[in-house]
């Protein structure tokens, strides 16, 4: 049965605690730091979408240097807070660490950026200046980590910025659509809080493309405009009984676990998610923690072909989730309405698709499963609306970008609506990559002849 309320204050406390705590004395942290062989051309380095010189702000913490540590995270990546608690480390920085190679455990990268971060942040040290007002104005689509990181970059060369968001708070998928158990939503407003404490970046919430304001009317009224709306649309099932009540996308169930206290989120007894990407991890995890007694992830194809990493499939396996591989949902079937089984192809891996993995095609057999809710994760659509009223050249709905550049004068694009989505550290860098080619536009660019 669905329903909410399902366990006590402290279970709830316990159960969405911090996954990754911090370390609880100075001294942690610097035992840590010391550990660090600080690599000359350093494969942690390499392995950073956006750069950070890791053996650098390592060494800084090491010589206690916590503010100088801070800087040289964020002149990488402004968004480097919220990454140090929901990047795929394990497959990135930490999992390039050398000590890997001589089997041992790899720095705690993210741990230390998370030390020094987190300090500067609750300290309030804006460790950049603002250069004088250029006149030049800039408007951004989307207050997500690429349009922060965008208007971060534009507003220290002196670009007034103006953000226009849908949502009534900043910080996109990191306020809206990550386990509440990485961030929390008031980090999240506190990370906003800085990235605009520079000056210069006006937020205007509450503002939609396409139904508030047009690409047109920004164009008119700003020197260039950054398109950073992400995606946000789920991926439908297209199979029966997908109207059931009880069968929820997972993007929804995220949202409304990040902006409601966790006794008012309904849920089920016996609970399925489709899919095995970080979001129905997400969900799947979630939901266990919710008070779900069974949580079963179905997915197409093998543990091989999955899209999540090795440490979120533990974590999943951790909560006790139990997963079905080589499963296709083929039919949700119910009873007044509510959903009480899900109907599975068996499904065997056939030729490489596009996507160079293993294509599934169902077996003819089938199994079923009695749940009372389905929450679908099977991906995330574009705007495709959006996108065709605007004629944005794209490819299958992501924006085609030249450096950064759209098919439209004087508007660029990146992030998740040009990636189709992608992990926050990528975003920050393609925020920095637009801010780039904006100053570039704005201030190098050769005037077109008559």
């Amino acid at each position: 049965m669905i329903k909410n309320n399902r366990l006590t204050t402290e279970q709830y406390a316990k159960n969405f605690s911090d996954i990754h705590p911090p370390f609880e004395t100075k001294d942690a942290a610097l035992t840590e730091a010391n550990r660090c062989l600080f690599c000359y051309d350093a494969p942690c380095t390499k392995a950073c979408p956006t750069s950070i010189d890791v053996p650098k702000f390592i060494k800084q913490i090491a010589t206690e240097n916590v503010k100088g540590s801070a800087h040289t995270i964020f002149v990488s990546n402004i968004m480097g807070a919220g990454c140090s608690k929901v990047c795929p480390v394990e497959k990135l920085c930490e999992g390039a660490c050398v000590y890997n190679l001589m089997e041992e455990t790899p720095i705690h990268i993210a741990k230390l950026q998370r030390y020094s971060t987190e300090i500067a942040i609750q300290n309030n040290w804006q460790l950049f200046e603002r250069k004088k007002s250029t006149g030049k104005k800039v408007a951004i689509v989307g207050a997500g980590p690429a349009g922060l990181s965008c208007a971060h970059s534009l507003s220290r060369e002196g670009v007034d910025v103006t953000i226009y968001e849908k949502e009534s708070k900043g910080g996109g998928l990191m306020t809206y659509g990550i386990a509440a158990y990485k961030v929390t939503p008031q980090f999240c407003e506190d990370e906003v809080n800085y990235v605009l404490g520079i000056g210069g970046i006006e937020i205007k919430y509450n503002q939609a493309l396409g139904k508030d304001f047009s690409l047109d009317d920004l164009q008119k009224k700003y020197d260039a405009v950054y398109l950073a709306f992400g995606v946000g649309l789920a991926r439908q099932l297209d199979i029966p009984g997908e109207n059931l009540q009880g069968v929820e996308d997972a993007i929804s169930f995220i949202y409304n676990l990040r902006t409601n206290h966790f006794s008012n989120i309904a849920v089920g007894e016996k609970v399925a998610v489709i899919g095995m990407g970080m979001t129905a991890i997400d969900a799947a995890t979630q939901a266990k923690r919710l008070g779900a007694k069974e949580v079963t992830m179905v997915y197409r194809r093998t543990q091989e072909e999955m899209p999540c990493t090795e440490h979120e499939f533990e974590i999943a396996k951790l909560d006790g989730c139990r997963i079905i591989w080589l499963a296709a949902p083929k039919e949700i079937k119910g009873d007044n309405g509510k959903v009480t089984q899900l109907l599975c192809d068996v499904m065997q891996l056939g030729e490489p698709d596009a996507s160079g993995r293993r294509s599934p095609k169902p077996t003819g057999k089938t199994f079923t499963l009695d749940v009372d809710m389905v929450i679908k994760a099977a991906g995330q659509m574009p705007y495709n609306e959006l996108i065709d009223t605007y004629n944005i050249q794209h490819s299958k709905y992501k924006l085609t970008i030249n450096n950064s550049a759209t098919n439209i004068k004087s508007v660029f694009a990146g992030g998740d609506c040009v990636n189709g989505g992608k992990e926050v550290v990528d975003a920050s860098q393609a925020g920095k990559d637009g801010a780039s080619a904006i100053l570039n536009y704005l201030f190098h660019a050769k005037p077109q002849s008559e």
